[in-house]
Parts: structure tokens; C-alpha cells; sequence
């Protein structure tokens, strides 16, 4: 167990006033699922700010690491040490619960990764990341909702539709396909009196819409349980992570809920006083990690059956600044967790750190398409076929074949 990862105190049941994504829940159809039928769940968490690949997953066998990373590189020694690994990658210490999940074969590593993007302009890297286009550009759509809806119309994921966790539905999540929105008590907390209260109101004024209302309590009762309400910091915070992993945990658990989430975890722009084995950025990897153990404790039922990609928007500069930090860079790295991962190994054609291997003299250059491995995921996981995958899901990426054998 992560120490970091405290589990929220126990309150009274909330009962919130329901948002209009929350209204979504009751258009979703109900779906009798057969017994031998496969019913996947696929989780999808965005790391905004740009994850610190070199400090997450360190190359502690390439012999320029520890000079460029400086005194924020991660060593098999000392009072921290890193997690090995393999006999070249080790884990950062913050990441205990991964650990475990890679060791039994739930957990994979791709390292230096990437989308096509190659700026460095947070807003135009996470437009490019959940667009699935190649580009920037104004996009109303995500890779993952175009994914759902290419998916063959009364499957079971497609029929349950997705689930975005946040304030605003992640880009990545909005599209054709129907949308779950859900976001941790971000709305003053009403007394069951007052929220009964309206519900009479409206039952005698719009039968319609008392229903609705009645359908995006029961969802908020799912996903917030005994929750106490977001903690300061929102998802930039250990509890914030693992509060709104729960709520998405209990949501795609649920039997007729959706089947596909994506999430959005703040905070991974570390330009000053990054830390390496402790600090800064281990405070954010053990909030992600407390995340992930929440997704495998809440759904243990259908675990076999869960795959989680974690992903951002592009990595850090593999030389550390003046500030003891690092500044925006390119390659970094993307993990895979669950019972459907093919897991129990690092997946990395590693370019090295001489600075003639870095691109542009100072990022850890790219060598996998971060599109190969989200289609390796969607073919094998969801059943996508490769000319859905190039030209609706990841348009214009037909040179971009699907990564086999992340699915167990």
C-alpha cells in the first residue's frame, strides 16, 4: 500500500443537486449482458503539465542519466531508493503500488513515447493528445468518444456509452458517442429535506424531469458514497486522485453504468523544485499510484476485465534547469495497468542520452508512437478494426500500426 494514499474520512450520504451531465445517466439504454460475453472496461487518465518521464521510470543503466538528471536522479541506493524494474529501468519509490501490480504481471511501462506533436506548448500538446489528430487545430471531438462510436451499434460498451470525470467533460471524451459527466460534490451539498423537496416540485410540474433528477442522485450516490467533498487541491492532490477514481471506479462498476472513463489529473508542470525520489513530483506519482490502487480495489469484481493507459501530453527536458527542476520536452513515458494488461515488462526501444541521441540536443527523443499503443489497446481490448482505428479514432496515422500484445 501507498502510505500516501489516505482513504477520505467518512460523512454523511451526499446528496447533491444534479448537474446536466448528470442528466445523461438516464438516457443511457439498459443492456442484458450474457454470461460468456466479454464486458471490458477501459480507463484513460491524462497527466496535465507534462509528466517527467526520467524521474517516473529512470534509465539507471544508461551512463549519462545521473549527469544530466542531476541531483533529482533517481539511484538504487540511499534512504529512497528506486524500484528496479528490469536490470536498466527502476521505478520511482513513490509508485509502491505499481510496483506490485508490474511484478504480478498487471503492468507494463512503454518508454520514450510520444504523440506526433513536437512543440512545447502545453495547450497545443493535450489538444493533439485527446484530439487523436496529428496536429492542433479547433477540434470538437476526442479520439476516445469517436472510439465508442465506431464501436458496433449495440455492443456492450457502446450501449453504455463513456463517462467523463472532471468539471467539464475532458476534450478527449466529448463527441457523438453519450456521455456520463460526473465530477466529486463540486455543488453546494443540499439536505436529503431540500433535495426531496424539489423532487415533489417537480413531480407535479414535470414528470420528465423529476425522473432525470431522480436518475442523477442515484448516479451521484454511486460514484460519491460516504466521500467527504473534493479536498483543497483538486485531482492535483493524493486524496483528490484517489477521490475521483473512486467515484469512476463505482460508476463503471456499476451494471448498467458506463463502460469507458477518462480522467484528468493537474499539477505535472514541474519547472522549479521537481524532486526526484522525494518531493514535488513524488507527492504527484503517489497520488497516481493511490489512484490505481483505488481502480483495482473498487473493481476487483471485473479487474480480469480492466484496462487503465496513463498518459500525457509530452515529457521534460532530460538536462535539469537552474531551478532544480525541468522545463517542457518531448519523449516520456506512458503506463499500463490491469487484469488485461499483458504486463510484467518495459516495452522501449531506448535511444539513448549522449547528447548527440537527444532531440534537439536536449530531449529524450521519441521512438514510439504514443498512437501505436493506444491502438494496440482499442484492437485488442475493444475489438477496433486497424481501418477505423487510422481513419475515424486516430485520423490521417495509417503509417501508424497498433502495438501487439498489450492484452493479455
Amino acid at each position: 500500500m501507498n502510505l500516501l494514499c489516505e482513504t477520505p474520512s467518512p460523512s454523511r450520504r451526499a446528496l447533491l443537486a444534479a448537474t446536466g451531465g448528470l442528466f445523461a445517466w438516464a438516457y443511457l439504454p439498459k443492456f442484458a449482458r450474457a454470461a460468456d460475453q466479454r464486458d471490458p472496461r477501459l480507463v484513460v487518465i491524462i497527466l496535465r503539465g507534462a509528466l517527467d518521464g526520467l524521474s517516473a521510470v529512470a534509465p539507471i543503466g544508461d551512463p549519462d542519466y545521473a549527469g544530466l538528471h542531476g541531483q533529482i536522479a533517481l539511484s538504487l541506493s540511499g534512504d529512497h531508493p528506486a524500484i528496479p524494474l528490469d536490470s536498466f529501468f527502476a521505478l520511482n519509490p513513490a509508485m509502491p503500488v505499481f510496483a506490485r501490480l508490474y511484478r504480478a504481471g498487471q503492468g507494463a511501462v512503454v518508454h520514450a513515447v510520444a504523440t506526433p506533436y513536437r512543440e512545447r506548448s502545453h495547450f497545443d500538446g493535450q489538444d493533439v493528445l485527446e484530439s487523436g489528430f496529428p496536429g492542433p487545430g479547433r477540434v470538437g471531438s476526442g479520439w476516445l468518444n469517436r472510439a465508442i462510436a465506431a464501436l458496433p451499434r449495440g455492443a456492450p460498451v457502446a450501449v453504455r456509452g463513456g463517462l467523463g470525470v472532471g468539471a467539464t467533460t475532458p476534450l478527449i471524451m466529448r463527441g457523438q458517442a453519450p456521455v456520463l459527466g460526473w465530477s466529486p460534490q463540486t455543488l453546494p451539498q443540499p439536505t436529503e429535506d431540500l433535495a426531496n423537496r424539489v423532487l415533489d416540485l417537480y413531480r407535479h410540474l414535470d414528470p420528465l424531469l423529476a425522473e432525470n433528477l431522480m436518475q442523477g442522485l442515484a448516479t451521484e450516490k454511486i460514484a460519491a458514497g460516504e466521500m467527504d467533498k473534493t479536498p483543497r487541491g483538486g485531482f492535483a492532490t493524493a486524496a483528490g486522485m484517489r477521490q475521483a477514481a473512486q467515484g469512476a471506479a463505482r460508476l463503471i462498476a456499476a451494471d448498467d453504468g458506463p463502460r469507458v472513463a477518462a480522467l484528468a489529473f493537474d499539477g505535472w508542470d514541474t519547472h522549479a523544485n521537481e524532486g526526484g525520489a522525494t518531493g514535488r513530483l513524488a507527492q504527484l506519482l503517489g497520488g497516481l499510484d493511490c489512484a490505481l490502487e483505488e481502480f483495482e480495489r473498487t473493481l476487483a469484481p471485473v479487474w480480469q476485465d480492466t484496462a487503465i493507459v496513463i498518459a500525457t501530453e509530452f515529457g521534460r527536458t532530460a538536462r535539469i534547469n537552474g531551478t532544480v527542476g525541468t522545463d517542457h520536452g518531448t519523449a516520456t513515458v506512458a503506463f499500463l495497468v490491469g487484469g488485461a494488461i499483458k504486463g510484467g515488462r518495459m516495452i522501449a526501444d531506448w535511444p539513448g542520452l549522449k547528447p548527440d541521441q537527444l532531440y534537439e540536443n536536449r530531449d529524450l527523443a521519441p521512438t514510439t508512437d504514443l498512437r501505436a499503443v493506444l491502438k494496440g489497446v482499442l484492437a485488442d481490448h475493444l475489438g477496433l478494426g486497424g481501418r477505423v482505428l487510422a481513419e475515424s479514432v486516430f485520423p490521417d496515422s495509417l503509417a501508424v500500426k497498433p502495438m501487439n500484445g498489450v492484452i493479455v
